[in-house]
């Protein structure tokens, strides 16, 4: 089998377990201006995921209205969703630099708004929607990969997108047959979202699940989370595609329960200083597991030399296993990313082939 020598083929050639004449070097899409980082770096030395999709969500008896507004500096969106039982809505603040944003008030406070929530998913329809992918696929060549994804599990989805971490501690403890009830639905949404995923063209699907242990604790991850990444990784396994989670946090307190997935590997695993977990305890903890690592975001900061010392350490404790991608999949402050990242691509093509 001849020896994967492009990124798309060295970014494949990992997950199946091929040979690949060096660590690939990948960096998301939406992280930074692609174009700018191929050509201060070249096309050659840094792939590119491109977060695609492959169903898309129809509500016809439902509405999501956005406006926008301002608090001093600070731009803020109101986003309502009106449905047939009533509405609720969010806020969202946004941070200048790199234009993300995070939710200030959450969609479900209180119990009447689970039924407006049960309206709306009652009333989503999902369809498969191929075409994007295509297009990813066409626009990438052979720099590299979409990255469709899923929707996260429902434990984290409702925590994450409907009501905050706290108030759903709080609603699991006062109604938890409400909870129980919204996750079953989201479950069963997930079910179809999966089988769209079993019939598209992806090589590679996503959970973007955002999971660190303190927020889910041992016993939540594997209820809630680990039947639904080991279903949807047995239902592609079928025709030989492959799933990774996108697991950026702590993850050392569910290190058993990671051991035991089937899933392909851990997207934007991140290792110390910026968790608890270092690459080597990664290598040892989870010795079937493709290693999507995430070059730590404080390290970006330090002086080239510094960058480089710290790409060597992690190449020395995982390049060999042909299970390590590094990746650029969490933010990087613009100030310092022309010094960072040909620092790391360079400690890679020293380090020859896996």
């Amino acid at each position: 089998m001849l020896l994967a020598t492009t990124m798309r083929e060295r970014m494949l050639a990992l997950l199946q377990g091929r040979q690949h004449d060096r660590v690939p070097f990948v960096i998301y899409d939406k992280v930074l201006p692609v174009n700018e980082v191929h050509a201060w770096l070249g096309r050659g030395r840094i792939g590119v995921y491109c977060w695609s999709a492959i169903h898309r969500v129809e509500h016809p008896h439902c509405e999501f209205e956005t406006e926008e507004y301002c608090i001093g500096d600070t731009r803020w969106e109101r986003t309502t969703l009106h449905t047939p039982a009533g509405s609720l809505w969010q806020e969202r603040a946004f941070e200048p630099t790199y234009n993300t944003g995070s939710i200030r008030k959450h969609y479900v406070q209180d119990p009447h708004d689970y039924q407006v929530l049960w309206c709306y998913l009652e009333d989503c329809v999902l369809l498969p929607d191929y075409d994007r992918y295509y297009r990813a696929e066409a626009a990438l060549g052979d720099t590299g990969l979409p990255l469709p994804a899923v929707e996260r599990t429902p434990y984290q989805q409702l925590w994450v997108q409907w009501t905050g971490l706290q108030a759903l501690a709080y609603h699991l403890a006062d109604y938890p047959e409400l909870v129980a009830h919204t996750m079953e639905m989201l479950e069963q949404r997930n079910r179809c979202i999966f089988e769209i995923a079993y019939h598209s063209p992806a090589l590679l699907i996503d959970v973007p699940d955002n999971i660190t242990a303190s927020s889910i604790g041992p016993s939540r991850f594997r209820d809630y989370c680990v039947p639904q990444y080991n279903k949807l990784a047995e239902m592609l396994a079928e025709r030989d595609a492959f799933v990774v989670v996108h697991m950026d946090g702590d993850l050392k307190a569910l290190a058993p329960a990671i051991a035991g997935l089937k899933v392909r590997g851990i997207d934007s695993f991140t290792p110390a200083p910026d968790t608890d977990t270092t690459v080597a305890e990664a290598v040892s903890l989870w010795p079937n597991m493709c290693l999507l690592l995430n070059f730590p975001s404080s390290l970006h900061l330090s002086p080239a030399l510094d960058v480089s010392a710290a790409a060597e350490a992690i190449l020395a404790a995982a390049g060999h296993t042909g299970r390590l991608q590094i990746q650029i999949s969490e933010n990087v402050p613009y100030s310092v990313w022309r010094t960072s990242l040909p620092a790391i691509a360079d400690a890679i093509g020293a380090f020859g082939r896996p």
